[in-house]
């Protein structure tokens, strides 16, 4: 759907070109940069463009006068109540109440569908997110980059593009040998061998005991004293899949499904980043040379190696970086980027959700699909804080099952997945969070969490209390019962659509959770005009026309709340 602020924007262009047909404006101005958009002070107006000031220049003329002619062809417009000039030349104008009502009656005929846009129509985006190392379950570090990615993908496709949510499987680097190695470990405990303190650089969490139980039954004794050359691989597959088991168990207690899993180990195993290479070797983008030497105080056993570079510089990186190691092997950016490769195949934008720690490899990496895309398929990389988890102010203990963390299991079994999700997008991801048990289950107006249900399930309760009080309030609502104080809070409903272009354009799902907390407030405070007059209250035992009108509203309030806890993907509460 066209937002009501992209309908005026084409009204808007409309009276352009009558003025170009009247000779008071130059054919041909270029006109891109006119916006229609809310004015920042809302007393102003509904909506205001800049247009005067864009085309005064090629116009000849100043921004005011150019105004003035604007602006009585935007009065006379069906819809328009009212233009002033402001400033240097905003053009802000008031809708008529019956605009608004129109309004109101679009959001029920569309339903779920109101808000949802078509800018990414026929465009493909690939969004990876999680991608945690298969090497336990996952913890609260993981939850919060899990929920941004996944409400991000649902935003995208209800803007329209074709989403594919991806997870990268790092089973090819060596801490899924330390895995393999733990595993072993709890093989022989299974076995009935002592096991004491866990060795340090190994993973010590209880979450392994089933794996290594499940290898004792399905081999015995047979690797219990064999050389890891016998083991190591087998233990590290089994390891491996027993893990992404939890993890897949732990992220659908989120209810996050990814649609692929892409394995590491199966890209090096398949050859994709000897491909990258070549493809890279032919278009100059890789040769053999030596690094520098690192910054500060060179450590004694350095020396230089010559290995296959990439001229990530060419692409605005500081450095060009090595995709090979010494040995021959894979660096982590070599496999990185043929993955990336791999995957912009099939796609036309490029997503990736990633820890704030990872920031430093956001260069190279964008440099790389820049390379090998040709610049056809830009990469997007959202970096995510981490979470501090609080109990009452205080820092929550570790879990002693997951040996080092807290696990995001724990969490959600505690608070709910909506809770939750909700709260990992009240910040934007960029920024640090804390997450304190007691405050995000807390019944005030100070927890967007709860604040935002509430309005829903203070929706829900009124059919019910008709209902109660005997009241019939079916039958088809008239709308014109709606005053001006009812019209503000549909005012604020008829921004969803045009929050949700500009969340979508701006890869930022939070948006959605600032934008329900900013509907729920307003519609509160609607409802509390009923505490001191009684007029203004939603039901009203002898005006059942104002009451079916005032609970159209109150439904496409709740209707645009359902339908942005749906991108966050979050459940709406019917009673609280």
């Amino acid at each position: 759907m066209k937002t009501l602020f992209a309908r005026f924007a084409v009204h808007l262009d409309a009276v352009l070109d009558q003025l170009e047909a009247e000779g008071a404006l130059p054919a041909g101005l270029k006109r891109a940069a006119i916006t229609v958009e809310p004015p920042r002070d809302a007393t102003h107006g509904d909506m205001s463009t800049n247009a005067a000031m864009v085309l005064a220049k090629g116009a000849g003329t100043n921004p005011r006068a150019l105004a003035a002619l604007i602006g009585p062809k935007l009065e006379a417009l069906d819809g328009v109540a009212g233009v002033e000039i402001a400033g240097p030349g905003f053009i802000n104008w008031r809708l008529s109440d019956g605009v608004w009502r129109n309004e109101l009656a679009l959001v029920h005929k569309l339903a779920d569908e109101y808000g949802r846009s078509a800018v990414g129509a026929g465009r493909r985006a690939n969004v990876e997110y999680v991608s945690a190392n298969p090497t336990g379950p996952m913890h609260m570090g993981h939850c919060r980059g899990a929920v941004v990615g996944d409400a991000l993908a649902n935003l995208l496709s209800y803007a329209s593009f074709e989403v594919t949510r991806e997870y990268y499987v790092n089973d090819a680097g060596g801490q899924v040998d330390v895995l393999a190695r733990s595993v072993h470990l709890r093989y022989r405990e299974a076995l009935g061998e002592e096991i004491d303190a866990i060795p340090e650089g190994l993973y010590p969490g209880e979450y392994l005991i089933p794996v290594g139980q499940h290898l004792a039954t399905e081999y015995g004794r047979k690797f219990v004293d064999r050389p890891d050359s016998e083991w190591l691989i087998l233990f590290r597959e089994t390891a491996v899949a027993m893990m992404m088991e939890m993890i897949r168990a732990d992220l659908a207690l989120l209810g996050i499904h990814h649609d692929i899993f892409t394995s590491e180990a199966t890209i090096q195993r398949e050859k994709l980043p000897e491909a990258a290479e070549r493809w890279l070797r032919v278009n100059d983008l890789v040769y053999d040379g030596v690094l520098e030497a690192p910054k500060g105080e060179t450590p004694e056993d350095w020396e230089p190696v010559e290995l296959p570079l990439f001229r990530s510089t060419k692409f605005g990186d500081d450095q060009d970086r090595p995709i090979k190691k010494s040995n021959g092997g894979w660096t982590y950016f070599g496999a990185d980027m043929a993955y990336h490769f791999q995957k912009a195949q099939h796609a036309d934008l490029l997503i990736d959700i990633w820890g704030a720690d990872h920031a430093g490899t956001v260069a190279r990496i964008k440099a790389a699909v820049a390379a090998l895309t040709e610049g056809k398929v830009p990469l997007e990389v959202k970096l995510v804080q981490m979470v501090r988890l609080l109990r009452d102010g205080e820092p929550v203990k570790m879990s002693k099952r997951a040996g080092n963390f807290v696990t995001l299991a724990d969490v959600v079994r505690e608070v709910g997945k909506d809770v939750v999700r909700f709260t990992m997008l009240t910040r934007k991801s960029d920024a640090q969070m804390d997450f304190d048990f007691a405050k995000v289950v807390e019944a005030s107006k100070d927890n967007p969490v709860f604040y935002v249900q509430y309005a829903h399930a203070r929706i829900a309760s009124l059919k019910r209390k008709a209902a109660a009080e005997g009241m019939d309030v079916t039958g088809k609502a008239d709308l014109a019962r709606l005053d001006a104080e009812d019209l503000q809070l549909v005012r604020q409903i008829a921004q969803f659509p045009r929050m949700i272009e500009a969340a979508a354009a701006s890869q930022e799902p939070h948006r959605v959770a600032f934008y329900l907390y900013d509907l729920a407030s307003a519609f509160h405070a609607h409802w509390n005009l009923g505490n001191d007059r009684a007029e203004r209250r939603y039901l009203l035992a002898n005006d059942v026309e104002t009451t079916r009108a005032r609970l159209a509203l109150a439904d496409a309030a709740a209707q645009i709340i359902r339908n942005g806890l749906a991108i966050m993907g979050v459940e709406a509460a019917l009673e609280m």
